[in-house]
């Protein structure tokens, strides 16, 4: 007998595009296509070519997509605008069928999928808790036993009994999302509707996302914030232009799609000596990063090394040169900056010849984002700057939630520009009257 919670046989979805989105009205869309088979082949009997309208009047969402998650998964669903992901997940709800393949699902299934969804308008908060679960199978009794968490968790108490239609939007969503929570469902389906909400929102919902896991309750989550999918999933799903690209543990899954993004250089070269930047005393070949294997690499787990290097050519005798690195958030902030410090070169001229000067940066020390790296050389003696570079590389930082990094056990946001891994001790010291 089989675990799995669902399984995704071979599914495809097409969607019609092109002269039908154009239509006047019903009737005429209507009637277009009941004779659109008729123009079709009439042209082909004169051998005439269909219109360039016609040809592109089907899409392939999906094409051929199978995977199978077990009971008490938790997985989250990537990739980037339009390759697929939403349309599985409303293929899973039952919101739409698919052209071919079908899915086998065990158990209640409730669907975040946007804002409200399920939601009746013109009902009240609280008549619309009922509706859900009753949607769900839930008897009423059941319903009852939940309803203040809901109510807590969703932070609309003194709406409760106002209609729905009043709601702000983040009020909709946190109470959509309370209740597809709590009314116990086996199988929850979350999609990109929790970046409506706040940090620290989304903090909760990442939270109780985790605690219905641990009650062995099947969770598919799709998100852009590749942080909120490696801390709450091990498994992750990478889908590209209607297709299941990678399955596997998700921490593997982001960095490979992180690494196939745009605006992450990890490695910058310039292939003629004579055209990179510098002056007549030297000039620079390349600056990259590389991981702890020595892999030109642009993302990095938080407990790894990173290895940055320069690349250059020194071309005159005797002068003194200091390389560095400045390390630039996201936010345009300087993190640290590092300088040569190797005692066989420090303050000692240097002959000509290629060189490579290189720092590591130990792992458990930046915190998680996007990391620029700026890239520069100085002679002394005066200080002369040779070559400076801003933000000519960058890489990604992601924490995967083990629990063994500078955020331990806690999922939610973090502060600061590095994350440190420090040792801790807690001295303990009984009661009294207590053994």
């Amino acid at each position: 007998m089989t675990d799995n919670a669902i399984k995704v046989e071979n599914i495809s979805k097409q969607y019609r595009i092109g002269a039908y989105q154009h239509k006047k009205n019903l009737r005429e869309a209507v009637k277009d296509a009941l004779t659109a088979p008729f123009r079709r082949a009439g042209r082909l009997l004169r051998g005439q070519a269909t219109s360039a309208a016609e040809l592109d009047e089907t899409i392939w969402a999906l094409k051929d997509v199978s995977f199978e998650v077990k009971q008490g998964e938790v997985v989250g669903i990537i990739g980037r605008n339009g390759a697929g992901k939403s349309t599985i997940l409303k293929i899973l709800s039952r919101i739409t069928e698919p052209t071919q393949g079908f899915a086998d699902i065990k158990g209640r299934v409730g669907s975040l999928l946007e804002v409200g969804t399920g939601f009746h308008s013109e009902l009240s908060g609280r008549e619309n808790i009922y509706l859900n679960g009753a949607i769900l199978g839930m008897k009423r009794s059941e319903i009852d036993q939940n309803f203040d968490e809901i109510v807590a968790f969703s932070e609309v108490e003194k709406f409760i009994d106002t209609p729905v239609k009043h709601y702000s939007s983040g009020m909709y969503l946190r109470l959509a999302f309370a209740v597809a929570a709590h009314l116990k469902p086996e199988i929850l389906i979350i999609d990109e509707v929790l970046a409506v909400g706040d940090a620290r929102f989304q903090e909760k919902c990442i939270n109780k996302m985790r605690d219905v896991s641990h009650t062995g309750r099947t969770v598919l989550f799709v998100s852009h914030n590749m942080h909120a999918i490696t801390r709450l999933c091990e498994r992750a799903i990478m889908f590209e232009e209607g297709r299941v690209v990678q399955d596997g543990p998700s921490h593997l899954v982001v960095r490979n799609y992180m690494n196939t993004g745009i605006n992450m250089q990890a490695e910058q070269c310039w292939p003629d000596p004579a055209a990179a930047p510098g002056t007549d005393l030297a000039r620079i070949q390349a600056v990259r990063l590389r991981d702890e294997n020595g892999l030109v690499c642009k993302f990095f787990d938080i407990r790894q090394p990173v290895a940055v290097e320069m690349e250059y050519d020194v071309l005159k005798d005797g002068q003194v040169f200091l390389p560095h690195f400045r390390f630039i958030n996201a936010d345009d902030i300087s993190v640290f900056e590092s300088l040569d410090n190797d005692p066989r070169w420090r303050r000692k001229p240097r002959p000509k010849g290629r060189y490579v000067s290189s720092v590591t940066i130990p792992g458990n020390f930046m915190a998680e984002g996007k990391l620029y790296v700026s890239c520069h050389l100085i002679t002394l003696y005066p200080p002369v700057v040779q070559f400076s570079l801003r933000k000519i590389i960058s890489f990604e930082v992601t924490d995967c939630g083990k629990g063994d990094s500078a955020r331990s056990d806690w999922l939610g946001d973090m502060e600061g520009v590095v994350w440190p891994l420090w040792d801790w001790k807690t001295s303990y010291r009984p009661a009294l009257g207590q053994d």
